[in-house]
């Protein structure tokens, strides 16, 4: 069902299953000051789905933001043919049968300069994340930086997000921390998407963090940062 957060960010929410794990998937929309949209990390979409979508305004830009989510790039862009397809670096070395349009940097495409400000995560070379913020919604944007379990509905599941450090509130599991190659890189990255003004942070495993979330991710992050 998809959901709105404020007047130009929304988002849809999807189960998604592995190894036995409800660890869900989450795209967000935002809304362009030109009343387009741009999709961040697109989850399968149903015709109803899209058709919620265009009622909003028109696809024009669909991000995928790092190496892991991409799997519904295609299926948007055959949907929205129109619309552009923006890649985290190292993705068409990895995917290249992957169409797309630009590749994305630390400056924002034209479509969204002094909208949305972006940032590639340095130190992460398996992962390559490009984090977003919204400007007009004092919204972070990212996909697997951070993940945010309050609960969970198993007990398969409780030991796996607690083995993995992801239980509990906004964490960075294990799994991305063993990612890490370059702890100075990263760190800096890190204290530069901190230096940005965001409140909220919408994220695609876990819920929604709808304010402290700037606080949240200077504790998750802590371990590299009081290093």
């Amino acid at each position: 069902m998809f959901r709105q957060i404020d007047a130009a960010l929304g988002v849809l929410d999807k189960q998604f299953a592995m190894l036995g794990l409800q660890i869900g998937g989450r795209m967000t929309v935002c809304r362009l000051q030109d009343g387009s949209l741009l999709v961040h990390s697109p989850v399968r979409t149903t015709p109803e789905e899209r058709a919620a979508l265009t009622a909003i305004g028109p696809v024009r830009h669909i991000v995928a933001p790092n190496l892991m989510h991409h799997l519904f790039v295609a299926d948007l862009k055959s949907a929205f043919p129109e619309a552009r397809v923006y890649v985290a670096p190292g993705l068409p070395q990895k995917l290249k049968t992957l169409r797309y349009d630009e590749i994305l940097g630390d400056t924002a495409p034209a479509a969204w300069a002094g909208q949305i400000e972006q940032h590639v995560v340095g130190g992460m070379p398996g992962l390559n994340e490009v984090v977003f913020f919204v400007k007009a919604s004092r919204a972070l944007m990212v996909t697997d930086l951070v993940f945010n379990f309050s609960s969970v509905n198993s007990t398969w599941e409780k030991l796996f997000w607690t083995l993995n450090g992801a239980l509990g509130g906004v964490r960075v599991t294990r799994v991305l921390r063993s990612t890490i190659k370059d702890r100075a890189m990263c760190k800096a990255s890190i204290e530069r998407i901190l230096s940005w003004d965001f409140d909220r942070i919408t994220l695609c495993h876990g819920e929604v963090v709808t304010s402290g979330g700037r606080d949240a991710l200077r504790q998750a992050y802590g371990f590299l940062l009081n290093s």
